[in-house]
Protein backbone atom coordinates (compact mmCIF):
# COMPACT_ATOMS: atom_id res chain seq x y z
CA UNK A 1 0.00 0.00 0.00
CA UNK A 2 2.58 2.61 0.95
CA UNK A 3 4.70 1.52 -2.72
CA UNK A 4 1.54 2.39 -4.42
CA UNK A 5 1.13 5.80 -2.37
CA UNK A 6 4.72 6.45 -3.50
CA UNK A 7 4.38 6.23 -6.65
CA UNK A 8 1.06 7.77 -6.92
CA UNK A 9 2.25 11.06 -5.54
CA UNK A 10 5.29 10.79 -7.69
CA UNK A 11 3.14 10.41 -10.38
CA UNK A 12 1.08 13.38 -9.24
CA UNK A 13 4.62 15.59 -8.91
CA UNK A 14 5.78 14.51 -12.72
CA UNK A 15 2.26 16.01 -14.16
CA UNK A 16 1.78 18.68 -12.43
CA UNK A 17 6.04 19.46 -13.80
CA UNK A 18 4.67 18.68 -17.12
CA UNK A 19 1.48 20.93 -16.77
CA UNK A 20 3.92 23.51 -15.73
CA UNK A 21 6.21 23.22 -18.57
CA UNK A 22 3.36 23.01 -21.00
CA UNK A 23 2.04 25.57 -19.43
CA UNK A 24 5.56 27.64 -19.54
CA UNK A 25 6.04 26.58 -23.53
CA UNK A 26 2.05 27.56 -24.08
CA UNK A 27 2.77 31.57 -22.88
CA UNK A 28 6.06 32.10 -24.23
CA UNK A 29 4.55 31.49 -27.83
CA UNK A 30 1.48 33.33 -26.70
CA UNK A 31 2.88 36.40 -25.63
CA UNK A 32 5.35 36.41 -28.98
CA UNK A 33 2.61 35.97 -31.48
CA UNK A 34 -0.06 38.39 -29.31
CA UNK A 35 3.28 41.07 -29.77
CA UNK A 36 3.35 40.12 -33.55
CA UNK A 37 -0.15 39.89 -34.30
CA UNK A 38 -1.97 42.62 -32.22
CA UNK A 39 1.02 44.93 -32.52
CA UNK A 40 0.50 45.68 -36.47
CA UNK A 41 -3.15 46.20 -35.65
CA UNK A 42 -2.67 48.52 -33.26
CA UNK A 43 0.29 50.64 -34.77
CA UNK A 44 0.15 50.28 -38.36
CA UNK A 45 3.87 49.55 -38.51
CA UNK A 46 5.74 45.85 -38.72
CA UNK A 47 6.34 44.45 -35.01
CA UNK A 48 8.39 41.57 -34.53
CA UNK A 49 9.68 39.51 -31.39
CA UNK A 50 12.24 36.92 -31.73
CA UNK A 51 11.94 34.91 -28.57
CA UNK A 52 10.41 34.75 -24.86
CA UNK A 53 10.76 33.07 -21.90
CA UNK A 54 8.80 33.02 -18.64
CA UNK A 55 8.75 30.91 -15.82
CA UNK A 56 5.06 29.91 -14.49
CA UNK A 57 6.87 29.24 -10.81
CA UNK A 58 9.21 32.10 -10.63
CA UNK A 59 7.56 34.56 -12.69
CA UNK A 60 10.83 35.58 -14.11
CA UNK A 61 10.55 36.12 -17.50
CA UNK A 62 13.04 37.49 -21.02
CA UNK A 63 11.82 39.08 -24.01
CA UNK A 64 14.81 39.38 -26.63
CA UNK A 65 14.91 40.97 -29.88
CA UNK A 66 11.88 43.58 -30.09
CA UNK A 67 11.54 45.32 -33.51
CA UNK A 68 9.36 48.17 -34.31
CA UNK A 69 9.31 49.61 -37.80
CA UNK A 70 8.29 52.77 -39.18
CA UNK A 71 5.10 54.54 -40.57
CA UNK A 72 4.61 54.64 -44.47
CA UNK A 73 6.71 57.92 -45.77
CA UNK A 74 9.64 57.39 -43.09
CA UNK A 75 12.78 56.37 -44.34
CA UNK A 76 14.91 54.97 -41.38
CA UNK A 77 14.57 51.49 -40.88
CA UNK A 78 13.15 51.50 -37.63
CA UNK A 79 11.45 53.36 -34.56
CA UNK A 80 12.44 51.13 -31.72
CA UNK A 81 14.74 48.44 -31.14
CA UNK A 82 15.29 46.40 -27.73
CA UNK A 83 17.69 43.67 -27.38
CA UNK A 84 16.29 42.48 -24.06
CA UNK A 85 13.59 43.51 -21.73
CA UNK A 86 12.99 41.45 -18.57
CA UNK A 87 9.85 41.03 -16.18
CA UNK A 88 8.25 39.61 -13.03
CA UNK A 89 4.86 38.28 -12.68
CA UNK A 90 2.72 36.98 -10.17
CA UNK A 91 2.13 33.71 -11.40
CA UNK A 92 -0.67 32.90 -9.95
CA UNK A 93 -2.61 35.85 -12.15
CA UNK A 94 -2.02 34.40 -15.41
CA UNK A 95 -4.90 32.54 -15.31
CA UNK A 96 -7.18 35.45 -13.75
CA UNK A 97 -8.99 37.80 -15.68
CA UNK A 98 -5.89 40.52 -14.52
CA UNK A 99 -2.40 39.67 -15.07
CA UNK A 100 -0.57 41.46 -12.27
CA UNK A 101 3.41 42.37 -13.39
CA UNK A 102 5.36 43.43 -10.73
CA UNK A 103 8.16 44.85 -12.82
CA UNK A 104 9.22 45.31 -16.61
CA UNK A 105 12.73 46.65 -17.38
CA UNK A 106 13.72 47.40 -20.65
CA UNK A 107 17.27 47.78 -21.18
CA UNK A 108 18.89 50.11 -23.53
CA UNK A 109 16.41 50.92 -26.38
CA UNK A 110 17.56 51.97 -29.39
CA UNK A 111 14.97 54.85 -30.35
CA UNK A 112 14.94 56.13 -33.82
CA UNK A 113 13.95 59.68 -34.14
CA UNK A 114 12.87 61.07 -37.48
CA UNK A 115 11.86 64.18 -38.52
CA UNK A 116 11.28 66.83 -41.33
CA UNK A 117 10.93 69.70 -37.80
CA UNK A 118 6.52 69.41 -38.23
CA UNK A 119 6.19 65.78 -37.70
CA UNK A 120 8.01 62.65 -36.30
CA UNK A 121 7.94 59.46 -37.00
CA UNK A 122 6.92 58.18 -33.18
CA UNK A 123 4.32 60.89 -33.03
CA UNK A 124 2.51 59.10 -36.36
CA UNK A 125 2.57 55.98 -34.58
CA UNK A 126 0.88 57.49 -31.72
CA UNK A 127 -1.73 58.52 -33.70
CA UNK A 128 -1.99 55.36 -35.88
CA UNK A 129 -2.96 54.03 -32.07
CA UNK A 130 -5.13 56.41 -30.89
CA UNK A 131 -7.13 55.89 -34.02
CA UNK A 132 -7.38 52.02 -33.52
CA UNK A 133 -8.13 52.64 -29.65
CA UNK A 134 -11.15 55.22 -30.24
CA UNK A 135 -9.03 58.32 -29.91
CA UNK A 136 -9.05 59.81 -33.69
CA UNK A 137 -11.97 58.79 -36.62
CA UNK A 138 -14.05 55.82 -36.58
CA UNK A 139 -12.28 52.39 -36.17
CA UNK A 140 -12.86 48.98 -38.79
CA UNK A 141 -14.58 46.68 -36.83
CA UNK A 142 -12.22 44.44 -37.34
CA UNK A 143 -9.42 46.56 -35.15
CA UNK A 144 -11.76 47.06 -32.72
CA UNK A 145 -10.72 43.22 -31.19
CA UNK A 146 -7.38 44.23 -30.74
CA UNK A 147 -8.14 46.30 -27.61
CA UNK A 148 -9.27 43.63 -25.76
CA UNK A 149 -8.49 40.89 -24.42
CA UNK A 150 -7.05 40.61 -20.34
CA UNK A 151 -6.39 43.25 -18.66
CA UNK A 152 -3.18 44.18 -16.63
CA UNK A 153 -1.34 45.65 -13.79
CA UNK A 154 1.85 46.59 -13.99
CA UNK A 155 3.82 48.14 -10.93
CA UNK A 156 7.19 49.09 -12.27
CA UNK A 157 8.01 50.55 -15.37
CA UNK A 158 11.27 51.47 -16.30
CA UNK A 159 13.20 51.81 -19.00
CA UNK A 160 17.40 52.92 -18.96
CA UNK A 161 20.14 52.88 -20.56
CA UNK A 162 18.68 53.88 -24.36
CA UNK A 163 20.12 56.07 -26.98
CA UNK A 164 17.90 58.30 -29.95
CA UNK A 165 19.38 58.36 -33.28
CA UNK A 166 18.28 61.94 -34.37
CA UNK A 167 17.38 62.27 -38.15
CA UNK A 168 16.97 65.22 -39.90
CA UNK A 169 14.90 64.63 -43.50
CA UNK A 170 15.33 68.08 -44.46
CA UNK A 171 19.02 67.60 -44.12
CA UNK A 172 18.74 64.12 -46.44
CA UNK A 173 18.61 62.00 -43.18
CA UNK A 174 21.96 63.85 -41.33
CA UNK A 175 21.70 62.55 -38.06
CA UNK A 176 23.17 62.26 -34.48
CA UNK A 177 22.90 60.28 -31.27
CA UNK A 178 22.13 61.75 -27.96
CA UNK A 179 20.92 59.51 -24.81
CA UNK A 180 17.57 58.85 -23.76
CA UNK A 181 16.64 60.13 -20.49
CA UNK A 182 15.52 57.52 -17.89
CA UNK A 183 11.82 56.75 -18.02
CA UNK A 184 9.95 55.13 -14.79
CA UNK A 185 6.54 54.48 -14.87
CA UNK A 186 4.44 53.39 -11.98
CA UNK A 187 1.52 51.92 -10.76
CA UNK A 188 -0.26 51.37 -14.14
CA UNK A 189 -3.71 49.36 -14.02
CA UNK A 190 -3.98 49.31 -10.25
CA UNK A 191 -7.65 49.76 -10.12
CA UNK A 192 -10.38 46.72 -10.31
CA UNK A 193 -10.09 47.52 -13.91
CA UNK A 194 -6.22 47.52 -14.88
CA UNK A 195 -5.47 48.82 -17.94
CA UNK A 196 -5.68 47.15 -21.33
CA UNK A 197 -2.18 46.21 -23.54
CA UNK A 198 -3.42 48.94 -25.99
CA UNK A 199 -3.39 51.53 -23.26
CA UNK A 200 -0.18 50.39 -21.48
CA UNK A 201 1.03 50.56 -25.06
CA UNK A 202 0.23 53.96 -25.48
CA UNK A 203 1.14 55.22 -22.30
CA UNK A 204 4.76 54.06 -22.66
CA UNK A 205 4.68 55.45 -26.52
CA UNK A 206 3.56 58.82 -25.44
CA UNK A 207 6.13 59.20 -22.47
CA UNK A 208 9.17 57.53 -24.81
CA UNK A 209 7.73 60.28 -27.54
CA UNK A 210 8.15 63.31 -24.99
CA UNK A 211 11.59 62.31 -24.12
CA UNK A 212 12.86 61.78 -27.52
CA UNK A 213 11.68 64.74 -28.53
CA UNK A 214 12.79 66.68 -25.57
CA UNK A 215 16.41 65.60 -25.97
CA UNK A 216 16.48 65.67 -29.55
CA UNK A 217 15.89 68.93 -29.61
CA UNK A 218 19.68 69.66 -29.06
CA UNK A 219 20.36 67.44 -31.68
CA UNK A 220 18.12 69.12 -34.09
CA UNK A 221 20.16 72.49 -33.62
CA UNK A 222 23.20 70.59 -34.13
CA UNK A 223 22.15 69.23 -36.73
CA UNK A 224 20.79 72.65 -38.27
CA UNK A 225 23.89 74.47 -37.54
CA UNK A 226 26.45 71.90 -39.18
CA UNK A 227 23.79 72.27 -42.27
CA UNK A 228 24.62 76.50 -42.21
CA UNK A 229 28.13 75.68 -41.66
CA UNK A 230 27.95 73.66 -44.41
CA UNK A 231 26.37 75.66 -46.67
CA UNK A 232 28.35 78.58 -45.81
CA UNK A 233 31.89 76.74 -46.81
CA UNK A 234 29.98 75.49 -50.18
CA UNK A 235 29.11 79.26 -50.81
CA UNK A 236 32.42 80.63 -49.93
CA UNK A 237 34.00 77.49 -52.56
CA UNK A 238 31.72 78.74 -55.16
CA UNK A 239 32.76 82.63 -54.63
CA UNK A 240 36.65 81.66 -54.54
CA UNK A 241 36.07 79.42 -57.31
CA UNK A 242 34.58 82.09 -59.55
CA UNK A 243 36.97 84.52 -58.51
CA UNK A 244 39.21 82.21 -59.25
CA UNK A 245 38.17 81.82 -62.51
CA UNK A 246 37.58 85.76 -63.32
CA UNK A 247 41.32 85.96 -62.56
CA UNK A 248 42.63 83.76 -64.40
CA UNK A 249 40.19 85.41 -67.74
CA UNK A 250 41.55 88.76 -66.80
CA UNK A 251 45.05 87.50 -67.00
CA UNK A 252 44.22 85.66 -70.43
CA UNK A 253 43.36 89.11 -71.43
CA UNK A 254 46.01 90.49 -70.01
CA UNK A 255 47.98 88.51 -71.78
CA UNK A 256 46.92 88.64 -75.38
CA UNK A 257 47.52 92.30 -75.25
CA UNK A 258 50.78 92.19 -74.03
CA UNK A 259 51.13 89.88 -77.28
CA UNK A 260 49.99 92.84 -79.71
Amino acid sequence: MKKILIRLLMAIVVLVVLAVIAAALFLDGAIKRGVETVGPMLTKVEVKLDSVSVSMLSGGGKMKGLFVGNPEGFKTPSAIKVGIATLALQPSSVLSDKVVIKTINVQAPEITFETDLRHNNLSKILANLDEVTGGGTKQPAGEKKATGGKKLQVDDFLISGGKINVSLTTLGGKSLTVPLPEIHLTQLGTGPEGITPAELLKRVLQEVEKSAASASQSAVGDLSKQANELGKQAADAATKSATDAAGKATKSVTDIFKKK
